[in-house]
């Protein structure tokens, strides 16, 4: 009984101490000044990407939005790329162009939907910017955002950066309440990671990347165009960051089942681009960003697996020795009952990913979530976005 008391033990180390000493180690990290060389007087050309499908019902504001951009017109261009959309959104597109003719704006429509990456690759043939940048559709961008995120890039050892997303939708439900608390602390780590070496993790909504630090979107087909691409970044020695000036906002689903999907298709990829990692790793093709890559690689590849050998065990325990259940009594804390949540749900969806990726299952075409909140008008001025 005794070691199956120390294997208890083991895994249930495993599935919480590790996460807690990274968490605590790069919330310091946070607090720490950029190591990097931080210019406001860079004003790089950019080409700023916009892949569309079927949104026809928010294209407008999207352009409204990067027409409102305060940076030098004749060094931004906007390219929308589409995936052969079955409603008007190419053609609204055309009539903003046509009344705005001082965005330089290009329109490429694809012949097949093959996916985000895809699209994006089509579209960076036709980029002439120094620096490339990504968003979707459903996120929208401070007219200051590039005064305030270009300078980051000015450092030549910086090849890419992201930013951090804020919603618009915050306070609809308990789920965009839950998903909020997530990313106030998912950023505290990102930024973190960018001060201790480089962070992995990019977010569709501002994704910026150096032309020179990259070939292609996705190039070893994660499914996943912002993280997935990072990987080809980093194994060209490039220091990639999220950095706070670059806040974009976007909104969230507002049922759990949303919530679910969004996360489990996320958590798909991002075991795909950890099993990249860990295959470059091993190959010698990654010299940088060690110290921040191999733990991800244990939190999403082996401690979910911990994890659920850890629960089952504790189901065992409890069994035995049902005094145990006093450990419950802890979770009258909210915070200690949301961070166990969080990492409950985490680490099933991430095994769920784990297994899918085993069997095969992908997520690579390119779809809205069902549940998304349709923005408003009203909304998008409350905020200053349009």
């Amino acid at each position: 009984m005794s070691f199956f008391v120390m294997v208890w033990l083991l895994f249930g180390f495993l599935s919480f101490g590790p996460a807690a000493f990274i968490f605590c180690y790069m919330k310091r990290k946070s607090k720490g000044s950029w190591p990097t060389k931080v210019d406001s007087g860079y004003k790089p050309r950019v080409s700023i990407i916009v892949p569309t499908y079927n949104e026809s019902s928010i294209i407008l504001f999207k352009l409204i939005n990067l027409s409102r951009l305060k940076y030098p017109k004749d060094l931004v261009e906007v390219i929308v790329v589409d995936s052969n959309s079955s409603d008007d959104t190419v053609e609204i597109v055309r009539r903003f162009s046509e009344k705005e003719p001082q965005l330089n704006m290009k329109i490429l429509v694809e012949k097949d939907r093959s996916g985000k990456s895809h699209a994006l690759n089509y579209a960076l043939g036709h980029c002439i910017g120094d620096v490339i940048i990504v968003s979707d559709a459903d996120c929208f961008w401070p007219s200051d955002i590039l005064e305030k995120a270009m300078p980051f890039l000015a450092d030549p050892s910086v090849g890419a950066i992201s930013g951090p997303k804020i919603l618009l939708n915050s306070n609809q439900t308990w789920v965009t309440r839950m998903e909020e608390s997530y990313l106030r602390s998912a950023n505290v780590l990102r930024v973190g990671e960018s001060k201790a070496g480089s962070t992995v993790f990019f977010e569709g909504g501002f994704s910026a990347f150096k032309r020179e630090a990259f070939d292609r979107f996705d190039p070893y087909g994660t499914g996943s165009d912002d993280c997935g691409t990072v990987i080809g970044v980093i194994e060209k020695n490039f220091r990639v960051m999220l950095v706070p000036e670059a806040a974009f906002y976007s909104t969230f689903p507002k049922s759990f089942r949303g919530r679910l999907g969004v996360k489990l298709r996320r958590a798909n990829q991002l075991v795909r681009v950890f099993a990249k990692y860990l295959d470059s790793l091993l190959k010698g093709k990654v010299n940088s960003a060690k110290k921040t890559i191999v733990p991800n690689i244990f939190l999403y590849l082996f401690s979910p697996i911990a994890f659920v050998v850890f629960m089952v065990l504790t189901v065992f325990m409890v069994s035995d020795f049902p005094f145990l259940l006093v450990i419950f009594a802890f979770f009258i804390i909210p915070k200690i009952r949301f961070y166990f949540c969080e990492i409950f749900e985490s680490n099933m969806l991430l095994f769920a990913a784990i297994f899918g990726v085993v069997v095969g299952r992908r997520f690579s075409v390119w779809s809205k979530p069902e549940d998304r909140m349709l923005l408003t008008k009203e909304m998008l001025i409350r905020f200053d976005l349009i």
